[in-house]
């Protein structure tokens, strides 16, 4: 025990001159350009390549669903919301449908919320089949393309598979009627059911302004060497623990709960964003979805996010550069969590956090309210506009059909 108690000692002071070392090189070098695409794409502007007519649905869709329950503002899903608003008062928004380049149908599918807050995905289906039938009926665009040129932002977390468990999800599917459409989504696996080809992969939401209000000095050292608040087992859902994160997060406390480099815990403290911004790693790992809210908080306060989830496809891939910022375990290799760690050089450590501190990063990252340049909001738009011109095969033939009204669990079919 002694041995690792040294081990702890030189690390936090490691730590201690790392952060000093990022502060100082942080005041020669304000920030680091990505080399490459990477950066480029972050600073596009997407004004003027693109035109999206937003549809205007009955209120029972959106904004009476969250008249009914304000939590959904706040949770992660809530993208669904604020890229509705941001779309109403964007300069990419036509009123003119004969001219847009994409559709967007307003539909809040994931606020339907348990007394604790959880979202329920079982309505969300019939809602969304409810809201297709509507501008299907009502508007010529959805059946020039049976939704080709439309996107829908599904943030659950197995987006339109609809459900929480990804056997259940893989089970169902996406919902066949948006086949042929863009999916905006949180989820992101490769090779995976649930997970559309061209979708556009998105960061779960994270209050901007709750996060501003806990930041501390820049100059506070980064004590912690590896940070964790959350979950290691789901015993309510899965009480045989053979499902739950596919085993990873059981294998981090298995493994690192008495590791004194490892800050690890299931409480939730009320000074979790501050321990954050004083730790050098912060894990993120999987949970029912490989992605979590944590992802976006270990970037916005410059912890090194170490990424445990085989296969993610992690949102705006094209623009961020996350090889170059995080760290990668597979699911597999947990138990080596501390070797793995201990072993980075100190120079690559260094340059990671430099690219933490570029704003642009962060930026991506966000939802603010009002939107900024280069923020999530934009990223999706960018997303979109590299996706034009749609291509002539997108436009059905007079009385051609593709897509299956009656195609999906018979549950689906019923009215909503």
């Amino acid at each position: 025990m002694k041995i690792w108690r040294w081990v702890f000692v030189g690390l936090v002071c490691t730590a201690f001159i790392l952060r000093i070392d990022a502060v100082e090189l942080g005041r020669r070098h304000p920030t680091e350009r990505i080399s490459g695409s990477a950066g480029d794409v972050l600073e596009d502007d997407p004004v003027g390549r693109l035109k999206v007519f937003v549809y205007e649905l009955p209120s029972k869709y959106n904004k009476k669903i969250l008249q009914k329950d304000q939590r959904c503002l706040t949770h992660m899903f809530a993208a669904e919301i604020f890229m509705h608003r941001f779309l109403l008062s964007s300069p990419v928004r036509t009123l003119n449908p004969e001219e847009a380049d994409w559709f967007y149908t307003p539909v809040y599918t994931t606020c339907d919320l348990t007394p604790n807050g959880l979202p329920l995905p079982f309505k969300s289906p019939r809602m969304m089949r409810s809201a297709i039938q509507l501008i299907s009926s009502n508007w010529p665009y959805w059946n020039r393309t049976e939704g080709a040129d439309h996107f829908f932002v599904v943030p659950h977390d197995f987006g339109a598979c609809f459900h929480y468990q990804e056997e259940k999800a893989i089970e169902r599917g996406n919902l066949p009627l948006l086949q042929r459409a863009t999916l905006v989504q949180t989820f992101g696996q490769r090779n995976h059911v649930c997970l559309k080809e061209g979708s556009i992969t998105i960061p779960p939401y994270a209050p901007p302004q709750k996060m501003q209000a806990h930041l501390i000095p820049e100059k506070t050292p980064r004590s912690i060497f590896v940070y964790f608040r959350g979950l290691f087992y789901d015993v309510g859902n899965d009480p045989e623990g053979g499902y739950y994160a596919r085993g990873a997060r059981a294998a981090v406390w298995e493994n690192f709960k008495d590791n004194p480099l490892f800050d690890i815990s299931t409480e939730h403290p009320t000074t979790y964003y501050e321990d954050m911004q004083r730790a050098v790693f912060c894990l993120c790992p999987l949970g029912w979805a490989p992605w979590s809210p944590r992802l976006v908080e270990a970037v916005i306060f410059g912890c090194i996010p170490v990424i445990i989830a085989d296969d993610i496809v992690l949102p705006f891939a094209d623009a961020i550069p996350w090889e170059e910022i995080g760290v990668f375990i597979d699911e597999k290799d947990v138990p080596n969590l501390d070797t793995i760690l201990t072993a980075i050089p100190t120079e690559v450590i260094l340059r990671k956090q430099r690219l933490l501190a570029n704003p642009s990063m962060k930026q991506a990252m966000l939802f603010p309210q009002p939107a900024q340049p280069g923020d999530a909001f934009h990223q999706v738009l960018n997303g979109l506009a590299r996706k034009l011109p749609h291509d002539k095969s997108v436009y059905l033939k007079t009385g051609q059909k593709i897509l299956n009204w009656t195609a999906g669990p018979v549950g689906d079919l019923k009215p909503w």
